[in-house]
């Protein structure tokens, strides 16, 4: 006979099962009952035991005392006494990391149902609809810590207040200098945040970090950073999509943001957040189709036919098709027969320590806004192109007079606070 307690284990489909078998005395019957093969209801049984035994339930083996939700017992010791009934047992548990994610993603939508809403922003601009402008930042690791006398670097500092100013003031200058366009997604690439917990380590091999203070005050500079970004976007663009994307840094901290900004823009019916659970991202734009992945679980290479198969629906329905990645060092460009693939340079910020011992150096960070056309569907790299950043500080491409009378010529005035950037 089956052992009830099994349902404990089982989901709400395996329970109909069990309570079939319960009730009707076996698995063939159970099947008979259910419209299902006998080979079927054997399957599920057999699943729901295994699982059951992995969180120490199997009682034909001495197990009866089950770890936590969320745990797997990673290792049981059983000591018999001369009669061969248990005299003491051990049970080590470890977390169950799939259970957990999913543990943590409902307690984060429970708690941003109590979160205050974002009223709407008012559009103030002249738009075009079939343009959507893509702002693109990656790898900006609010949290770290770096000094410009251990990176050797005359911009190597970064901290907290640092990465505010330089990710706010960019961000609205690249939104205020862009073309008005309909649509304006900001993509945020992954590796938001330097870390993902209390621990300043990384999430799957446990490198020590430089972090720049308590990782709550980190929380909240990010969320900062980011209503102020998707606040600019509001006030110029008649929609705005938004892609808070998961980075080997930060996959934990990628799903409360995600859950946060819903619940924060609910009642703002022109913010979109893309909601996905896997790594891998997509948006049409009329014919255009725009996807993104982090680059820390597929190369390059294999993006095109990934999203493919992941979006064929969108991918069928598309003539033009980009994706962007991060997460590497470097800039890449590469076309593929139906998708162009973009490697964004990484960090905004300074080289930490223990990248510059390697001999790394921060390069060109926050990528200049690109426009895609609906109709024409035709990239259009707005002015921002003449000049980069290096370390946290502007750092123009032609001498500072030239640079500057360049802009003013070509989008107007640089902002005050920009110019007073540390």
């Amino acid at each position: 006979m089956i052992d009830e307690r099994l349902k404990d284990f089982a989901t709400d489909r395996q329970k109909e099962i069990i309570d079939a078998v319960l009730e009707h005395g076996s698995g063939g019957k159970a099947a008979t009952a259910l419209g299902l093969n006998k080979a079927t209801i054997n399957r599920v049984i057999v699943a729901v035991e295994r699982k059951a035994a992995r969180q120490a339930y199997s009682p034909p083996h001495g197990w009866t005392n089950p770890v936590a939700e969320g745990f797997n017992a990673s290792r049981i010791s059983t000591n018999y006494r001369p009669d061969g009934t248990v005299g003491q047992q051990w049970v080590i548990a470890t977390p169950d990391k799939d259970r957990q994610a999913i543990i943590m993603r409902e307690g984060f939508e429970a708690m941003a149902e109590e979160l205050p809403r974002q009223e709407p922003i008012t559009h103030a601009y002249h738009t075009l609809s079939n343009l959507a402008n893509v702002y693109t930042l990656t790898d900006s690791h609010v949290g770290m810590l770096a000094w410009h006398k251990e990176n050797q670097d005359a911009n190597g500092d970064w901290d907290l207040g640092i990465a505010e100013k330089t990710l706010t003031g960019c961000f609205e200058y690249m939104v205020n200098s862009a073309p008005a366009a309909g649509v304006g997604i900001v993509a945020q690439l992954g590796d938001f945040l330097h870390s993902d917990g209390l621990n300043a380590v990384t999430p799957t091999s446990g490198h020590l970090l430089d972090q720049d203070g308590r990782f709550p005050k980190v929380v909240r500079a990010a969320i900062r950073i980011l209503r102020r970004v998707v606040n600019y976007a509001l006030v110029r663009h008649e929609k705005v999509i938004v892609l808070l994307a998961e980075g080997n840094h930060d996959p934990a901290s990628s799903v409360w943001l995600r859950a946060m900004f819903q619940a924060l823009y609910e009642k703002e019916p022109r913010v979109t957040v893309i909601d996905s659970e896997l790594p891998y991202y997509a948006y049409q734009h009329g014919k255009t189709m725009l996807c993104w992945h982090h680059g820390h679980l597929k190369k390059n290479d294999q993006l095109p036919l990934l999203f493919a198969g992941q979006f064929a629906k969108m991918w069928g329905e598309t003539t033009k098709r980009y994706a962007h990645t991060g997460h590497r060092h470097h800039v890449e460009e590469k076309e593929h027969p139906a998708m162009k693939v973009m490697q964004h340079s990484t960090r905004p910020h300074a080289t930490p320590m223990h990248h510059a011992a390697d001999g790394c150096r921060s390069a060109s960070a926050l990528r200049s806004p690109i426009t895609r056309n609906s109709e024409r569907l035709r990239g259009i790299p707005s002015h921002l192109k003449c000049f980069q950043f290096r370390g946290h500080t502007w750092q123009p491409l032609l001498s500072a007079p030239k640079w500057e009378v360049s802009l003013h010529r070509e989008i107007g005035p640089l902002p005050a606070r920009l110019k007073t950037l540390p």
